[in-house]
């Protein structure tokens, strides 16, 4: 099964050694020590790069939801013994604008790390991807994200339903290698235990999407449309 059959299907899939060491030691350096759940659209010139649709990262997600696929959102986890956390199971289902707009369809709203973020209409969610690129090794004892399988085919799942359907799917834990990525449809279900090791644990989250926002929304990052 290809990995656009696999997404289709299950939602989420890992792609063992996407990127060569050289290049994962060179994003790693373009971490912010210890913090945790970072986002916005400062990202350093070697993620640039990788993200951009025609990097590596971006040519994935070209090829699994085609040419117009834009990097939208950034978001660099870096979870440690000192910045550890867990997310209960629950679906991405927020976007990162540049503004705030009130435009049917679209809402609620928050803000976060100063950026305003809105929840759009479900049809613009499942067109859109998450790649995590994994900088560190992650076991099955350092947090890992996971997925419950063919979730995202439920569409959008009330906040409080979350965990009973997670409970009757079949899970992917995304443990790896540093240069392996998770892909995941947005609406997959996930969720993520506290770390009970040392190690550091940082992953760059990105989202790609491919349609334009109704005017006047705008998405945050310079290169989404």
């Amino acid at each position: 099964m290809s990995l656009s059959e696999t997404l289709a299907s299950d939602g989420a899939s890992i792609v063992r050694k996407f990127l060569a060491a050289p290049v994962v030691v060179e994003l790693a350096a373009e971490f912010a020590s210890g913090v945790a759940g970072e986002r916005g659209a400062a990202t350093g010139s070697a993620t640039d790069a990788l993200i951009a649709p025609e990097g590596p990262l971006g040519q994935l997600a070209v090829s699994l939801g085609g040419a117009a696929m834009r990097p939208v959102r950034v978001v660099r986890f870096d979870k440690t013994a000192a910045t550890n956390w867990m997310v209960p199971w629950h679906q991405d289902r927020t976007i990162a604008v540049a503004e705030r707009h009130e435009v049917e369809g679209f809402g609620p709203w928050s803000v976060k790390n100063g950026v305003a973020h809105v929840e759009p209409p479900v049809a613009l969610l499942e067109t859109m991807l998450t790649l995590r690129l994994f900088i560190d090794a992650c076991g099955d004892d350092q947090g890992p994200v996971e997925v419950a399988l063919g979730s995202h085919r439920s569409s959008r799942v009330p906040a409080g339903s979350a965990a009973a359907l997670a409970r009757s799917c079949p899970k992917l834990v995304a443990t790896g290698e540093p240069g392996d990525v998770l892909a995941m449809r947005l609406l997959a279900i996930h969720a993520s235990a506290k770390s009970r090791s040392d190690a550091r644990r940082r992953v760059l989250h990105v989202d790609y999407a491919a349609e334009e926002l109704p005017a006047p929304l705008r998405w945050a990052m310079a290169g989404g449309r």
